[in-house]
């Protein structure tokens, strides 16, 4: 534990150089996108709610190469559902004592998470005129290699939606996680510092560098 806090301290020193910005309200630049964030529920894989916020968080060049994707996908009648954006460290902390699996979720004490620095988003498609998902190879936080992007076994529906979903964000900058299809991480994600902003659903959050 001793380590882990030099370690921290260290990538605190070494973060505060990096590109600053801002976090703004993803449902006030997509009007038309759907938010579910889980982890301000009980509906998760802790079955507790983490955040005290319940307004989902990005950074603003996220957001509009976000807001390309939407308008893209409604195209073809369908449209984003959000799980997860912004993460505050204290929540990236709890999930690691609970989970510390770096397949899963981020080591705090290391590159200190990905969704903290607002530049991650967990994500499905949904139907734009039913607001229903559409059939993926496995629910949001599952944690078997059934969830993996490349997974061979799914269904040809749930290979089709998940490959859609791939290929239109990749379009527009994501990359997607090695092993969770939901997990898209914004293209230079780690010339963004992680953030230590406690939320308090404020539409826009300046960061200062």
């Amino acid at each position: 534990m001793f380590l882990n806090k030099i370690n921290l301290i260290f990538n605190l020193i070494l973060f505060s150089t990096m590109h600053a910005g801002v976090l703004v309200n993803v449902k006030n630049i997509i009007p038309s996108i759907e938010i579910d964030l889980k982890y301000a529920t009980t509906d998760n894989f802790v079955g507790k709610r983490i955040y005290d916020y319940e307004t989902c968080y990005l950074l603003s060049e996220v957001a509009a190469a976000l807001k390309e994707v939407q308008i893209e996908l409604s195209k073809q009648g369908f449209g984003l559902k959000i799980y997860d954006g912004y993460r505050t460290m204290q929540a990236q902390r709890k999930f690691w004592e609970i989970c510390p699996d770096e397949r899963y979720v981020s080591n705090p004490y290391k590159e200190m998470g990905r969704h903290t620095r607002g530049t991650a988003v967990d994500l499905t498609l949904i139907n734009l005129k039913t607001k229903k998902e559409l059939e993926m190879p496995t629910a949001f936080d599952d944690f078997t290699e059934k969830a993996a992007p490349n997974y061979q076994g799914a269904s040809k529906v749930a290979t089709k939606n998940r490959s859609l979903l791939q290929k239109v964000m990749n379009k527009y900058g994501f990359i997607n996680n090695k092993t969770e299809w939901w997990h898209f991480d914004f293209n230079g994600w780690r010339d963004h510092a992680p953030l230590n902003i406690n939320p308090k659903n404020e539409d826009r959050i300046e960061i200062n560098s």
